[in-house]
């Protein structure tokens, strides 16, 4: 985004107020202890902004350097007062069976959780919902099931791609066995060197679950460990699937190499017996060539088509000797 776009949200279990500001004011680091505030900023290329949030919540330097820095990857820090955490988000492209990364960090403190978005999207639109129905599970809980809601829909996104790049691995097997041609070589290897990049994305969260989860014990209440046991399972479940993908895509490496030896084999396998059957025919065709004026069969008015139909004779026999042995 070309600019940045400042969304506060307060709420307890009877109400909810959401603000939108041009600018980090103090108000915004002043927190109500009886409310939970949730400050959402899409578009970090305004610094300024960066830099004064960071200074009235006190943030260290080095938190703000890796909030700018997109080509993080994903990390839990503690911090004492609050917990920074780097995912990235998947976004999976069809028409070229590859995907791009966004960075969202997400900051964990008392009361509040604060996430930073390259580009704004409606990945999080499904809490905000929660957040405005007054019987939604996350008014009447903590800031930490908030970013245990945050964490889980960023999961849940890890397995639709997993389920997209189940669909294009499917697509691709069937164009492989139909016929394999170069093109599809090169999806396979496209899709392998993506599997591996979205494997570099997700693999650290299950270490970043396992820190959250025996790391803190001020921040986050006993309740929340039940549901990092969730997110980590998931986690383990997507990995697992991952893993398998690349043993697929192996395997279709294999099966293309196998493939077109085999129809390298069968293109051989034909040559070589249009070349038998025509050896004796060129035996006699350059046998009949010599032109000795003492070979009697040049003298024979039939000894021309007698030759040729011997010549055909030789090849039927060896066609119905071939189709005999099953070579044809």
């Amino acid at each position: 985004m070309e600019y940045t776009k400042i969304k506060v949200i307060d709420y307890d279990k009877d109400e909810y107020i959401i603000k939108e500001y041009l600018k980090i004011e103090k108000e915004i680091s002043e927190i109500d202890p009886l409310k939970i505030r949730w400050i959402i900023i899409d578009g970090i290329t305004n610094i300024n902004i960066i830099e004064d949030l960071g200074f009235f919540f006190g943030f260290h330097p080095l938190v703000l350097e890796d909030i700018l820095n997109t080509n993080q990857s994903p990390k839990y820090e503690h911090y004492g007062e609050f917990i920074f955490i780097i995912l990235k988000k998947l976004i999976w492209n069809n028409e070229d069976n590859a995907f791009t990364t966004e960075q969202i960090s997400l900051i964990l403190g008392k009361n509040y959780v604060i996430t930073f978005r390259e580009q704004e999207s409606d990945i999080f639109n499904p809490i905000i919902e929660r957040i405005i129905v007054p019987k939604g599970k996350v008014r009447g809980m903590g800031a930490d099931y908030l970013l245990y809601t945050l964490l889980d829909v960023i999961i849940d996104d890890y397995l639709l791609i997993q389920e997209m790049l189940d669909e294009t691995i499917e697509i691709i097997e069937d164009k492989l066995i139909e016929d394999p041609h170069i093109e599809i070589l090169h999806s396979i290897y496209k899709l392998k060197r993506s599997i591996i990049e979205i494997r570099k994305s997700i693999w650290p969260v299950r270490e970043i679950i396992n820190k959250f989860q025996h790391e803190d014990q001020i921040l986050t209440s006993d309740k929340m460990q039940f549901y990092l046991r969730d997110i980590y399972d998931h986690i383990y479940h997507i990995n697992d699937s991952l893993q398998n993908s690349r043993d697929i895509i192996t395997g279709m490496l294999d099966l293309y190499l196998s493939s077109v030896s085999n129809k390298m084999n069968d293109i051989m396998k034909v040559l070589t017996i249009i070349s038998t059957i025509f050896i004796p025919i060129s035996f006699l065709a350059g046998f009949y060539g010599m032109n000795f004026l003492d070979m009697p069969e040049l003298k024979s008015p039939f000894g021309y088509p007698i030759l040729i139909l011997f010549m055909i004779l030789i090849a039927i026999i060896m066609i119905l000797y071939f189709k005999k042995k099953k070579w044809l």
